[in-house]
């Protein structure tokens, strides 16, 4: 059920659209640090009259109230920037913060939600129901999301959406299909302890070098040879700190990596796994091994009632030729927390076009999108709100 009025206002305000999207891209701010970021999103919904309030130490969470009862939709735009050097350094809207930049879209995701909330507050009489708006820090470090359940955005709300711009995907197209979207994201780290000594008397040490080397060149096998091959996992060790200087063996080895997969089952069994691994490769040179693993985001999965509602909606927007089918993502994604409050969906919004150099991978210095996705965008929010209340399982 697409609202007539919401395209009108989408399509009139998009040149503001672009605007704030490059506002944000100038001034990019990292997780947890995103003052600038919320004090703009508070005074630019003052002014529009939408009740909000601020979270804890950065955040918004504000919510249209519609002219007819009926439930509450949630709506999500994340916020923080990367500690990556912006390397487009010809763009009029470079990141204006040295090695500061919005490399993964959160720029236009906060930009999207607030021109979807302006159209949305353009029509909020004839809203059968609310619309939650949820500014959130800090998804960059997986805690943001977190911390804004805590601090409520979540009560009272029945179904939630939230949106990727995603510049693997042609501009304009839209990915939403029910199951996993994106995996579990975790975090390991591994300190193996032997001895130090003298590099010319090996005999007399235990090297930590060689154990933390063997660890990581066995504990794929953990992947390979101990989970079904029909269940998508990834172990990476990512960061390897050993040794002091040339001549001395090395006493202490450090290691850090991430795990990811859909299945919470597979999640534990690499856990307990990795714990074997490091302890028994320790144990082979008479080192020790201390592991610790942090779990971090939970896996997305797509209720199939939202999901297929996402694509009706969008099929509906921008017609049959925008729907996209993107496989799973290993990346992860802490929208995951809202979903263990309220059944929901998360979309993927393609900008990626090489003509204007949007193809480039998230996280990478030339990232940038295709501002023609923004609309889009900042449309799906407003119509899957709209949608979502008027529909009669709402």
């Amino acid at each position: 059920m697409i609202h007539a009025k919401i395209k009108e206002a989408i399509q009139k305000y998009n040149e503001e659209l672009i605007e704030l999207r490059r506002k944000f891209h100038r001034e990019p701010e990292l997780s947890w640090e995103e003052y600038k970021t919320t004090a703009f999103i508070c005074e630019y919904l003052e002014n529009l009259g939408i009740p909000y309030r601020k979270t804890e130490p950065t955040g918004v969470i504000a919510t249209i109230k519609g002219g007819k009862p009926g439930k509450t939709v949630g709506l999500r735009g994340d916020m923080d920037a990367l500690t990556v050097e912006e390397l487009n350094k010809e763009l009029p809207y470079a990141s204006q913060e040295d090695g500061k930049m919005h490399a993964c879209g959160h720029d236009a995701h906060t930009a999207m939600l607030l021109i979807a909330a302006k159209a949305l507050n353009d029509i909020k009489e004839e809203l059968p129901g609310n619309v939650r708006l949820i500014y959130q820090p800090a998804e960059e470090v997986a805690t943001g999301a977190k911390g804004m359940v805590k601090q409520g955005a979540m009560d009272g709300v029945d179904n939630v959406f939230g949106i990727h711009i995603w510049s693997q995907m042609p501009t304009g197209k839209v990915s939403c299909n029910p199951g996993p979207s994106f995996a579990s994201a975790d975090l390991f780290t591994v300190t193996f302890k032997g001895r130090g000594g003298h590099g010319a008397i090996p005999q007399a040490c235990i090297d930590a070098a060689v154990v933390a080397s063997s660890f990581v060149m066995n504990v794929q096998s953990v992947v390979s040879r101990t989970v079904d091959p029909q269940q998508p996992a990834v172990l990476t060790v990512g960061k390897m700190v050993v040794g002091t200087r040339f001549n001395v063996i090395a006493e202490n080895a450090y290691i850090e990596g991430t795990v990811r997969c859909f299945d919470p089952a597979v999640r534990d069994h690499i856990e307990t796994q990795l714990k074997q691994y490091a302890e028994q490769v320790a144990a082979i040179y008479g080192a020790t091994a201390k592991v610790d693993y942090v779990h971090g985001t939970q896996a997305v999965n797509n209720d199939e009632y939202s999901a297929k509602l996402v694509q009706k909606t969008a099929s509906e927007a921008f017609g049959e030729e925008a729907i996209y089918f993107e496989k799973p993502t290993m990346g992860g994604e802490d929208f995951s927390e809202y979903m263990m409050e309220a059944p929901g969906s998360f979309a993927l919004v393609g900008c990626g076009n090489p003509e204007k150099d949007t193809q480039w991978a998230h996280h990478h210095g030339k990232f940038n999108i295709d501002e023609d996705a923004l609309a889009t965008g900042a449309e799906l929010y407003a119509q899957y709100a709209w949608a979502y209340l008027n529909e009669k399982k709402a």
